[in-house]
């Protein structure tokens, strides 16, 4: 199944709000680290003559190393519900490790989708946008580039957002799903060009808003490693064990430069923690798991899985041939190189990091714009609402 395929097969009803916040706030836990203000952010879009009669419209694009997302809704109640939606395989990153440069091939690939997505905000106008590009622009020399030719030829303005940012989003984008009496959590999105890890630590206080979850990492990593990367180093369509287990090496070796790794796993062994897993592998691992006939963002979005179900399904997958992954309707031609690639990385962290469970994630980065330029939205119109008195009580 292409990733286009997924995006249709998962966009939710208009009649139904596709991403909600928990309604009662979690236990109170740690507050840390830091969050960008709301309305501060000076690289968020406004889209000219918005559609204002039936509500503000938001938009979310995420062009990342492998997949163009766009992401269309509007707020309902405590979150979103989806208008449109567009996802597009890509792989914009293709060969950039090696090369250092996005080729003419990719690049025409991208403009296309890049084109459908402006079309789309097009039929929408919605109220405010924001179009991120991740690893594979901001890793290649010629990125900024060709992020101009984007600007002049469909007059789309994409900011490169920097490696905490993009792990911040995730984190909001995914905080609804953590589990309420957990003491912490570690999230993990596993991209094309690089991977994000975020710990989150709620012992001191549990921030109420979604839109401020990423007050509560206490630590976080980008790791120079995703799946057309490590695909491009190690091979993805004839992968023993051996190689898979080289994988996971290399990947561990970057995850040893984890800040607080081992205070981490003590907190672990010593409170209620679970993974958090955003990413096509995760997601495939839950369908496979599942045994799905086809990929149903519903059954998979939000799904646990204990450690010995994420070890017979990596199992199975290795042992699976190539040709039997692309004809595997939760795999196909498009995931079937990466998919173990991205399973080793996953890997790799489990052993780093061992927990009972990983809940699963089919959203992110789109949805964590989408509810953060929401939330500065609703501060900013609480604020209008009720202006602060000066000290003299004008």
């Amino acid at each position: 199944m292409t990733d286009s395929d997924r995006s249709a097969a998962g966009l939710t009803s208009p009649d139904e709000p596709a991403i909600r916040a928990p309604s009662v706030p979690g236990p109170a836990g740690r507050a840390g680290g830091h969050a960008p203000m709301p309305g501060s952010d000076k690289r968020t879009q406004a889209a000219p003559n918005p559609r204002r009669h039936r509500g503000p419209i938001y938009a979310a694009l995420d062009l990342g190393t492998n997949n163009c997302r766009l992401l269309i809704a509007r707020p309902h109640d405590h979150g979103f519900r989806v208008l449109d939606g567009f996802t597009r395989i890509v792989r914009l990153g293709e060969g950039v490790s090696v090369t250092g440069r996005l080729s003419d091939a990719a690049m025409e690939r991208t403009i296309e989708a890049l084109r459908q997505c402006r079309n789309k905000l097009r039929e929408h106008q919605p109220t405010r946008m924001r179009l991120i590009a991740t690893e594979a622009c901001r890793a290649a020399e010629n990125g900024p580039a060709f992020l101009a030719r984007v600007k002049e030829e469909l007059g789309l303005e994409l900011e490169i957002v920097d490696r905490r940012t993009e792990a911040e989003l995730a984190v909001t984008g995914c905080a609804d799903l953590i589990e309420g009496t957990a003491a912490g959590a570690l999230m993990f999105d596993i991209g094309g060009g690089s991977s994000e890890l975020a710990w989150l630590d709620f012992r001191g206080g549990r921030p109420k808003s979604q839109g401020r979850m990423s007050a509560s990492i206490r630590s976080w990593q980008s790791l120079p490693v995703g799946v057309v990367s490590i695909a491009e180093r190690f091979g993805g369509v004839d992968v023993t064990r051996d190689v898979f287990e080289a994988m996971v090496g290399y990947v561990s070796e970057h995850l040893r430069q984890f800040r607080g790794r081992e205070k981490l796993r003590q907190m672990i062994a010593n409170h209620p923690v679970h993974l958090i897993g955003t990413s096509g592998t995760v997601t495939t691992l839950a369908g496979l798991h599942l045994g799905l006939e086809r990929y149903e963002r519903q059954k998979v979005d939000g799904l646990w899985m204990k450690r010995g179900e994420v070890d017979d399904t990596m199992k199975v997958l290795l042992a699976m041939p190539f040709d039997r992954r692309v004809a595997h309707p939760c795999i196909g031609r498009d995931r079937a190189d990466l998919v173990l690639p991205g399973c080793a990385i996953f890997e790799a962290i489990r052993r780093e990091w061992p927990t009972e469970r990983v809940r699963v994630a089919d959203r992110g980065l789109r949805e964590g714009i989408l509810i953060s330029l929401m939330d500065a939205d609703r501060v900013h119109s609480r604020a209008s609402r009720y202006p602060r008195r000066n000290g003299n009580g004008g």
